[in-house]
C-alpha cells in the first residue's frame, strides 16, 4: 500500500492531489482513469457518488475502492472528504484564460507568460509543501558526511545534476558530475560505503540514470533518487527517495515546470549541508569569490 499523505499541523492531508498524481503511472489502466478525473477536477470528484465515480472513469465501484487503497485512504467516503478539504485550499490563478494550465493553441505572449509563471510558481510550492524534512534530513546527513558524491541525470535533468554538483563544490564538498553514462557508470563503480549517489530523473524510467544508481547501490554507497514519481524504477533502487511535484502540460515535457520543482529540493539539499558547518562553508565561499573577482568588469574600479 501505498505511503499516506503528509499530514500537516491542522490535521488536513498535504497534497493529497499531488501524491495521487505521483503514484497515476504506477496505478492499474482502469485505477488510472478513476485518477485522472480525481486530479483534473478535486472539488467535482468530491461531489460525486461512488457509482457516479465509477461511471465517469468507464469502471467498476470495486475498482474505485482499489484506487482508494492503492492511494493510502481508507475508504471512498474519507477520499472525498480529503478532496474537498484540498478543494477548497486550492489556489487557481486570477486569470481565467490560464485555467488548468495549458497553453491553448493561438495563446499571445502575455498569456505565455502568466500561464509559465502560475505553473512555475505552483510546482515550487507543492514541491516544497509535499518534501518530507525527514528524509531530506537524512540525505544531507549522507551528504555532510560523504567521502566522494556522484550526481547523474539525462537531458534536462542533467542541468539540475550539474548545478547540484557546483554548489557542493563550492563548499568544499567531493562532488562529481558527468556528461555520459559511461563515465557516470565508471565513478559508480568506484565508490564504496559512505560515499553517496544521487540520480536525478522526473519520469524515474530513464535507464541510464537506473543503471548507474544500480551500479552504485551494488558497491553499497547511499543511493539517492531525486523524481516525481515514488514507485519509478528509479525510487525502487534508492535507499532515499525525494519527490518532487510537477505537472507537464503544452511544450512541456519533462523539461520546464519539473526541473524549477528539482531545483527547488537541490536549493535545500545545498543549504541544508552548507549550515551542517556553516564557518567552513562561509571560507570556501569566500575563497572562491575571492579566487573569480578579477574576472568581473570593472571589479579594480572605485565606484564615485
Amino acid at each position: 500500500m501505498a505511503k499516506a499523505p503528509k499530514i500537516s499541523a491542522s490535521g488536513e492531508p498535504s497534497g493529497l492531489i499531488v501524491h495521487i498524481g505521483g503514484l497515476l503511472p504506477s496505478l492499474s489502466p482502469a485505477e488510472q482513469r478513476v485518477a485522472r478525473l480525481v486530479v483534473a477536477d478535486p472539488a467535482k470528484a468530491a461531489r460525486r457518488t461512488i457509482t457516479d465515480l465509477a461511471t465517469a472513469a468507464e469502471t467498476s465501484e470495486a475498482t474505485v475502492i482499489r484506487f482508494c487503497r492503492s492511494v493510502g485512504v481508507d475508504g471512498y467516503p474519507q477520499l472525498r472528504i480529503r478532496l474537498a478539504a484540498e478543494a477548497a485550499r486550492r489556489v487557481e490563478p486570477s486569470d481565467g484564460r490560464i485555467a488548468g494550465g495549458d497553453i491553448p493553441p493561438g495563446a499571445d505572449l502575455a498569456q505565455i507568460i502568466a500561464t509559465i509563471g502560475f505553473n512555475d510558481a505552483r510546482a515550487v510550492e507543492q514541491t516544497a509543501e509535499q518534501l518530507d524534512p525527514a528524509v531530506c534530513e537524512q540525505v544531507v546527513e549522507a551528504i555532510a558526511g560523504a567521502g566522494r558524491i556522484v550526481i547523474f541525470g539525462v537531458g534536462a535533468s542533467a542541468f539540475v545534476a550539474l548545478d547540484f554538483q557546483q554548489k557542493l563544490h563550492r563548499i568544499g564538498r567531493a562532488a562529481f558530475c558527468f556528461p555520459d553514462v559511461h563515465t557516470a557508470l565508471t565513478s559508480a563503480a568506484l565508490l564504496g560505503r559512505g560515499d553517496v549517489a544521487v540520480g536525478v530523473s522526473h519520469t524515474g524510467a530513464t535507464s541510464d540514470v537506473i543503471e548507474v544508481l544500480a551500479q552504485a547501490r551494488s558497491r553499497v554507497a547511499t543511493t539517492v533518487a531525486l523524481t516525481n514519481f515514488p514507485r519509478s524504477p528509479l525510487a525502487v533502487l534508492a535507499d532515499h527517495v525525494l519527490t518532487t511535484a510537477a505537472r507537464e502540460t503544452t511544450y512541456r515535457s519533462g523539461t520546464m515546470a519539473s526541473r524549477i520543482a528539482q531545483l527547488t529540493v537541490v536549493d535545500c539539499l545545498y543549504v541544508g549541508v552548507a549550515a551542517r558547518n556553516r564557518p567552513r562553508a562561509r571560507k570556501a565561499l569566500e575563497a572562491g569569490a575571492e579566487a573569480v573577482r578579477s574576472r568581473r568588469v570593472g571589479s579594480g574600479r572605485r565606484r564615485a
